[in-house]
């Protein structure tokens, strides 16, 4: 008998998304020893029993949709090589593609240094969980591997509960809970302006292009920002918002809006009695006009961003809109009707957060380096990500483009620099 799992709000969004990125989640981390592939492999196989979802196929009937559980081969989920060209095959591997309709969402990666060192590099379904489960996921599977290796304790401790997206409800009062689900106000961003690729062409490809801000430079951005009142998320949307300004050219006094990803389980206290799932919803922060320096413009950023602070139900509204969407009508009803109220943001960013290398240690070995990112948005979408491990700071962006498109990205990460320097400079 075919075994089914329910498709969840947020699975059904993240499809609904195809036609604006590749649903992908990244994550590459890099040790200085050899990773054991038994252990590794089991504590897989493990996971994966505990989070069927990895190893089912999303089935679109037009009427409903739902996942469908399939058997697998772990050798299938797991891919062992020592690569000549090490950078390559790490990129080929970063920007597979895996269909909703494959037997698995998941795919693992370890690259074998010639030094003695390996790669872990993992890509998966958005549809499945999000970069906040994903970081979950990740520390779970190191301190798994670990009391594997040191003891054979069964690595069984990866959470297994509900998906459901009203679980970001569970923690409210009666009152709060029925105000939350009240709130059908359509949040979603109305912005037309651009990042400056070139047009979509059918010989595009994927590729992931980041930059990295050494732990010096880190460090002196982050004392900055306690001199001066603001949050690194503060400083890294207001340089993106100014380097936006210089790339792109807009009008210095136009008004415009970032998309940033809030992780909803802020309303949760334990999301320990969930599954691994998408709890992430999106914030518009805007600015008034560009502002005569960088400063004014992080003023502006600061304002826009406490006023979501401040608002107990922060990236609540517009859910029961989309619940009411997907419960009244068959699944391709549905999707047409969300079309035509949802706007794809044209430009976003996850601040994905710290990567505690600490508790991204496998015997022992802390991740040298590493970084986790977005999705590939397929053009004129993009989205920056930003991760931070051992103190250095990761800005990555996922795109399907072509070698100009590189070069403007790789000139919006100097931009990014240049302006986070600026930045850093009141730091007493």
């Amino acid at each position: 008998m075919e075994r089914k799992l329910n498709a969840e709000l947020w699975d059904k969004m993240h499809y609904l998304f195809r036609d604006f990125n590749d649903r992908m989640v990244h994550v590459e981390l890099h040790y200085d020893f050899p990773i054991d592939i038994e252990i590794l492999k089991t504590v897989l196989i493990c996971f994966l029993e505990k989070a069927p979802v990895l190893h089912s196929s999303f089935v679109d009937t037009k009427l409903r949709a739902y996942w469908r559980v399939n058997d697998y081969n772990i050798d299938d989920v797991l891919h062992v090589s020592t690569p000549d060209k090490l950078d390559e095959a790490i990129n080929e591997f970063l920007t597979q593609y895996i269909p909703p309709e494959n037997e698995l969402q998941i795919q693992v990666a370890v690259f074998n240094k010639k030094d003695g060192g390996s790669v872990l590099c993992i890509v998966e379904n958005h549809m499945c969980m999000d970069g906040g489960d994903l970081k979950y996921f990740m520390k779970t599977l190191c301190r798994s591997y670990n009391e594997y290796a040191e003891n054979r304790i069964s690595p069984i401790d990866l959470k297994s509960g509900s998906r459901a997206y009203d679980e970001v409800y569970s923690d409210f009062s009666k009152t709060e809970k029925k105000m939350a689900q009240n709130l059908y106000k359509n949040v979603c961003a109305k912005d037309d302006h651009r990042f400056p690729l070139t047009q979509d062409n059918i010989r595009d490809r994927s590729f992931i292009a980041r930059r990295k801000i050494d732990s010096e430079r880190f460090a002196t951005l982050r004392k900055s920002g306690k001199a001066i009142g603001a949050t690194v998320n503060d400083m890294l949307v207001a340089a993106y918002f100014y380097s936006l300004y210089e790339l792109a050219g807009f009008d210095k006094s136009e008004s415009v809006t970032i998309s940033c990803a809030i992780d909803l389980r802020r309303h949760m206290k334990d999301t320990s009695e969930t599954g691994i799932t998408n709890q992430t919803a999106f914030m518009q922060c805007n600015i008034p006009e560009l502002g005569e320096d960088i400063f004014k413009t992080l003023e502006y950023t600061k304002k826009s961003i406490e006023k979501f602070k401040n608002d107990k139900f922060m990236g609540l509204y517009g859910l029961p809109l989309l619940k009411l969407g997907y419960s009244i009508m068959p699944q391709a009803a549905s999707e047409q009707v969300i079309k035509l109220g949802y706007s794809n943001p044209l430009i976003a960013m996850s601040n994905i957060g710290v990567l505690e290398s600490d508790k991204l240690a496998l015997s022992g070995h802390a991740p040298v380096d590493g970084f986790m990112t977005g999705a590939v948005k397929y053009k004129p979408y993009v989205l920056l990500s930003a991760t931070s491990i051992n103190g250095e700071l990761t800005l990555s962006m996922c795109v399907r483009g072509n070698e100009e498109d590189e070069k403007i990205v790789n000139r919006f990460f100097d931009l990014m620099e240049k302006n986070l320097a600026v930045l850093s400079s009141k730091n007493s």
